[in-house]
């Protein structure tokens, strides 16, 4: 039976420098994690800073009251430093590793641990080092520890537990050492409880009391670890919820954004295969091949982002799903993943609005001296078969079947009809019942002799605009 050996401190410290740069490498991949790392961090800082000044305005309000004597003014003092030393160190917050502000945490803890280890210069009265562990000081260590998982990652939380025992252990060393001692204070308090050595034993002024020491160390280590281990829990959601993002950004690159909500909360296989009826519509530039050859490759790259940009709008804005990039052509259908009643409507909305963009893009072009583009489209509307397809490593989601193959001549015929766009009668009826009484997008559509598309025996009655 084979034993698993305990990582040592030098492993335990390799574990989490590895998760910081995994951390780091998808933040770098990923911009929602970026950009949430960077809010959350700003924000948990803020935040902090003010509880953090609350709280210590709390305890200055309370000293007075603990200790009506001149001498509490020297921790007054202390208590409007850390607070001022809260705000500097949120002016010099930033995400990611920030030595100005470790170098300012240091410093909080270790000015907190000189305050709680040596005696206040104002005291009139000589008092022996041990006896400022009497005063129960160390509490005060967690309120800057609760504060800082406000605002700092997981790993300086349990750096801040660390470091504490660390300071916290020096100090203990040094005052049983080094710490002023007034011996005679222990000789009374010997006499005084003759014969009952664990009291005089505690009650010692120059007793460092080793045992209680080390017990604060080792709780505040354990609370630390805690807290660092939410944190990193907390760090997990935050991961999980920047990936859920870039997969909603994902989806909006192909569904309008209230489609997107239904995808993203709906527990239906979007990706089965069906059958359902759609409408489909094909939109290309007429004569792209020879604008292409005539012209630079920066001229072609900047006039596809045009058209598809307000392709993409005409698309969304009427409850469409962009199928498919075609080189300058552009398949999309309305009806897919869900069908809706208006699906029929929506694309012939889609069409006009996409003629009307089309002639404000050549009115800009136009007045920029540069020839117009015309663009051709072709609808359609019934049955596919939808679902995804392609090998495991390769699955992509498809719209397939005669609909999508009427629509796309349906779209090649304009050029013969001199039209900028052909639909089918069939996706005119389904659009005619409709809710809408005499929609306006209708009027630009006029019916047509029958035509015959390539590959079909049958002629189709069109109405064209």
């Amino acid at each position: 039976m084979s034993v698993q050996k305990m990582p040592s401190l030098f492993g335990l410290f390799t574990q989490l420098r590895q998760l910081r740069q995994l951390e780091e490498e998808q933040a770098n991949s990923n911009q929602f994690l970026a950009q949430a790392l960077v809010k959350e961090k700003m924000e948990g800082h803020r935040l902090a800073v003010i509880a953090r000044t609350i709280a210590l305005g709390l305890v200055g309000l309370l000293l007075p009251i603990l200790n009506p004597n001149f001498h509490v003014l020297y921790y007054e003092f202390f208590v409007l430093l850390f607070i001022a030393l809260g705000w500097l160190q949120l002016r010099l917050s930033s995400v990611g590793y920030s030595k100005g502000e470790l170098g300012l945490i240091f410093l909080d803890l270790s000015l907190l641990t000189i305050l709680f280890i040596t005696p206040n210069p104002l005291l009139s009265e000589e008092i022996p080092a041990a006896m400022n562990y009497r005063f129960g000081n160390f509490i005060y260590y967690f309120i800057i520890l609760a504060v800082g998982t406000l605002a700092y990652s997981w790993r300086t939380v349990w750096g801040m537990g660390a470091w504490v025992t660390v300071l916290w252990l020096v100090g203990f060393l040094y005052v049983s050492w080094f710490g002023h001692e007034i011996p005679q204070l222990s000789v009374a308090a010997a006499t005084a409880f003759d014969g009952h050595n664990l009291v005089a034993g505690e009650l010692d002024p120059n007793g460092v009391q080793p045992a209680v020491r080390i017990q604060e160390m080792v709780v505040f280590l354990i609370v630390a670890a805690i807290l660092a281990l939410k944190g990193w829990r907390s760090n997990q959601l935050l991961l999980k919820q920047a990936d859920i993002a870039a997969e909603r950004a994902n989806l909006s690159r192909y569904f309008p954004s209230s489609l997107v909500d239904v995808l993203a909360s709906t527990d239906r296989d979007i990706g089965a295969v069906r059958a359902q009826e759609v409408a489909v519509l094909f939109t290309d530039i007429v004569g792209f091949t020879q604008y292409a050859e005539q012209h630079s490759p920066e001229d072609v790259m900047e006039l596809l982002r045009h058209y598809h940009a307000f392709v993409e709008r005409s698309i969304f804005q009427n409850g469409g799903t962009l199928d498919k990039y075609l080189g300058d052509g552009v398949m999309a259908t309305f009806g897919t993943p869900e069908t809706k009643p208006a699906d029929a409507a929506n694309a012939l909305k889609a069409a006009t609005q996409l003629i009307s963009e089309t002639e404000n893009f050549n009115k800009d072009r136009e007045a920029r001296g540069i020839a117009p583009i015309k663009v051709s489209i072709g609808v359609h509307f019934g049955p596919v078969i939808l679902g995804d397809i392609g090998p495991s490593r390769r699955l992509e989601f498809a719209v397939v079947g005669d609909t999508v193959n009427v629509a796309s001549r349906l779209e090649a015929s304009t050029r013969d009809l001199g039209c900028q766009c052909v639909v089918s009668q069939e996706l005119m009826q389904r659009a005619s019942m409709s809710d809408e009484t005499d929609p306006p997008y209708l009027a630009n559509f006029s019916a047509k002799e029958a035509i015959k598309l390539r590959g079909r025996k049958t002629s189709i009655d069109i109405w064209t605009a």
